[in-house]
């Protein structure tokens, strides 16, 4: 055999080989492709996080495609920095929670996608305009949802019916000076150690969702919405009278700060306190812990006034620039599924959160749910009471947490008998515009 015959030879032998291992190949059944994984970083732990993992587990039940990795990085304020700092690093999960105080911070940052064109370029068929008002006014910006509303809530009045019947009435009055009567009588007649307990939001519940139902305004340019040049007026509204009122039922021993180890919640689930200020969300602990009879009503307002929706509280799911495509068409996935009519009455009956949608609500009401569970639907009638303001909306300002930060300050400055009423409020407006004209300075031009 010749040079020539042996390398045709072993071209010969190269392609059989070739072909075999081909068919070989292709007699295989095909592997599976992998699901395309989408992480998600909240800030929901105990109860609330075992519900956050009841919640991916169905969604990635329910289809192939994708896999939701939801992950607890802390709480709202932990998140929100580390989910700064992760951004810088290109290290950014697709999606987040952030609370509804981080709204402009997001919004301004340049690191989202808005929700609302990321479902519509994938074709999700969402009803925008469905969305409860006072939940997607908070989370829109020009007429657009930018990011997917999650665990929304309101605050409503918590009860305890006993010592209401012992003082003769049958439920909280409408007013805060039909309220601030019987809390004084339940006192007097020694029905209760305290009329009231102070919760840890107090500043949510009783001051700016009060300016919002008595529809007081909060800031200029409608707080905040109509632009970063908005400043705080607060302290110019009745909202003085409030806090004026709420250090007169400390001082008389009416309402109760909490401490010593005892939560304000468990101070009401004790029968100590007769009522309690706090989120619907709070339905959960409420029901679990309680010892005594309880039921909720709406926030009062004040004499005279037609009472305007309340304003929410929670958080939203954001998505974040720097993803591959296929992760984007994952979290556009989920957020459609979070969106559904039955996932909404899901979490809604798991959590205490509201529905967001009327959808939800409606079929909740169609199952007969609030008729065993009456007060789960105060908050949702609350927000949805009336049509919105300027002054109950919601609130954009830059830099929220700082300012809220300073009102507490200085609220806590006057129980401690260091300002009055007015001084606290004018200093608590001041501090806060100062953050507010620093917000406008770094972010000119974006808004």
């Amino acid at each position: 055999m010749n040079q020539g015959d042996i390398v045709m030879k072993l071209a010969r032998r190269t392609l059989a080989l070739g072909a075999a291992a081909l068919l070989a190949l292709n007699a295989l059944p095909a592997a599976a492709a992998e699901p395309v994984q989408v992480q998600w970083w909240h800030a929901m732990s105990g109860v609330l996080g075992e519900r956050v993992d009841e919640l991916t587990k169905k969604f990635n039940a329910s289809q192939q495609k994708y896999v939701v990795v939801a992950t607890y990085k802390g709480n709202y304020d932990e998140l929100i920095n580390g989910t700064i700092a992760a951004y810088r690093a290109k290290r950014a999960p697709q999606l987040v929670q952030i609370y509804e105080r981080g709204f402009m911070t997001m919004l301004l940052s340049d690191a989202t996608l808005p929700v609302q064109d990321l479902l519509t370029q994938r074709n999700y068929q969402v009803d925008w305009n469905d969305f409860v008002r006072p939940v997607a006014g908070f989370y829109s910006y020009k007429g657009k949802l930018m990011a997917m509303p999650f665990n929304s809530s309101s605050p409503i009045l918590w009860y305890n019916k006993t010592h209401f019947e012992k003082a003769g009435f049958a439920k909280p009055g409408e007013t805060w000076q039909e309220l601030e009567k019987q809390l004084y009588t339940i006192k007097q007649k020694g029905i209760s150690a305290c009329g009231s307990v102070l919760a840890g939001d107090y500043h949510w519940s009783l001051i700016e969702n009060y300016s919002a139902i008595n529809d007081l305004p909060y800031a200029t340019k409608a707080n905040g919405y109509k632009g970063l040049d908005t400043e705080f007026v607060y302290n110019k509204t009745l909202v003085v009278q409030q806090v004026a009122r709420v250090k007169k039922w400390i001082d008389d021993g009416v309402m109760e700060i909490a401490g010593q180890g005892l939560s304000p919640e468990q101070l009401f689930t004790s029968g100590k306190c007769s009522t309690y200020f706090a989120s619907t969300a709070a339905h959960s602990g409420i029901e679990r812990n309680a010892r005594i009879d309880w039921s909720a009503t709406y926030l009062p307002w004040e004499q005279g006034k037609t009472p305007k929706n309340s304003t929410i509280g929670g958080a939203a799911l954001w998505v974040l620039k720097g993803g591959k495509p296929a992760e984007y068409d994952g979290a556009a996935a989920f957020l459609a599924y979070l969106a559904k009519p039955e996932t909404q009455v899901w979490w809604h009956k798991v959590t205490g959160y509201v529905p967001l949608t009327d959808k939800a609500y409606q079929m909740a009401k169609i199952e007969g749910y609030y008729k065993d569970h009456p007060t789960r639907e105060i908050a949702i009638l609350q927000l949805g009471r009336g049509t919105p303001t300027d002054n109950s909306l919601g609130f954009h300002f830059g830099n929220f947490t700082q300012t809220m930060f300073a009102q507490r300050e200085e609220f806590d400055a006057m129980v401690a008998g260091k300002k009055t009423p007015q001084a606290a409020m004018d200093a608590a407006v001041a501090r806060g515009n100062d953050v507010l004209r620093q917000y406008e300075k770094l972010n000119k031009g974006k808004y």
